[in-house]
């Protein structure tokens, strides 16, 4: 009689965990999938925005199909201080090579529209080379500096733009300010 008893109270227990199991897996497995849902989006949200400047390959467009606004002004840029607290400056030119396919091109005018807006193309260029030390404007033949040059400047003309693909440095020269 014990026997049955244990086996009954057993098979009990058994259906008791059956049945709360059956329910939790009906109340969490639709939860769960909304929530996966939500992650999978903010996912694709983020390698979007992730691959937005940084992963375009430029190197794609024809070389036929760039063309290059030299700036005509040398640009002299304080640098900000480094460790060693001198005072670096440095002085440049500037090339910027623009996509004559893009949609861009036709908007902003191509050149003549991009001489138009000189002023303001060198107030960036001066904020950002601004922000840069003497070793981190020097590090990578330029590399940052290109790269954030670039992206404030595409920023201005249509946010991930293809209508500015590249920056180019010529006569490049850093100095200590004498004192």
């Amino acid at each position: 009689m014990k026997k049955n008893l244990i086996a009954v109270i057993i098979l009990a227990l058994v259906l008791a965990n059956l049945i709360l199991t059956a329910i939790l897996a009906f109340t969490i497995i639709p939860q769960t999938r909304k929530s996966n849902a939500l992650i999978d989006q903010v996912c694709a949200a983020i390698n979007l925005d992730l691959e937005g400047v940084q992963n375009k390959d430029y190197a794609s467009i024809p070389i036929e199909d760039i063309e290059v606004y030299n700036i005509e002004n040398t640009f002299t840029v304080n640098l900000r201080s480094g460790e060693d607290g001198t005072k670096y400056y440095a002085v440049f030119s500037i090339g910027l090579s623009i996509n004559m396919q893009s949609e861009g091109y036709k908007t902003y005018g191509g050149l003549e529209g991009l001489a138009a807006k000189n002023a303001v193309i060198a107030d960036t260029i001066n904020s950002v080379v601004g922000t840069y030390t003497v070793d981190e404007f020097n590090a990578e033949g330029y590399k940052n500096v290109k790269d954030d040059i670039l992206e404030a400047l595409q920023s201005i003309f249509g946010g991930e733009s293809d209508f500015i693909v590249g920056v180019n440095f010529s006569g490049v020269n850093t100095e200590a300010v004498r004192k």
